[in-house]
């Protein structure tokens, strides 16, 4: 008689936890919307980077460009004087 309420509370105790490991589990839909989430995620930040990547080289760049124009325009503004 023992042994049968045992084997019963083994039963009850063994569908509760595969019922409660059951319960935890995401449907094939949600994984796949947390996949594309994540993926979406990821290829915005890589996205970003490379923009970041060639912002900055630019930026300097332009920078530059227009140091070297207002350069050329005192270097010109200089030799107008001195031919006058």
């Amino acid at each position: 008689m023992k042994k049968a309420k045992y084997r019963v509370f083994f039963g009850v105790g063994l569908l509760a936890v595969v019922g409660l490991f059951g319960c935890n589990q995401e449907t094939p839909i949600e994984k796949t919307k947390a996949a594309a989430a994540s993926a979406n995620a990821a290829t915005q930040a890589a996205g970003q980077a490379a923009v970041d990547a060639i912002k900055t080289p630019l930026d300097k760049a332009r920078q530059t460009e227009n140091t070297l124009e207002k350069s050329a325009e005192q270097t010109a503004a200089k030799i107008k004087e001195y031919t006058q």
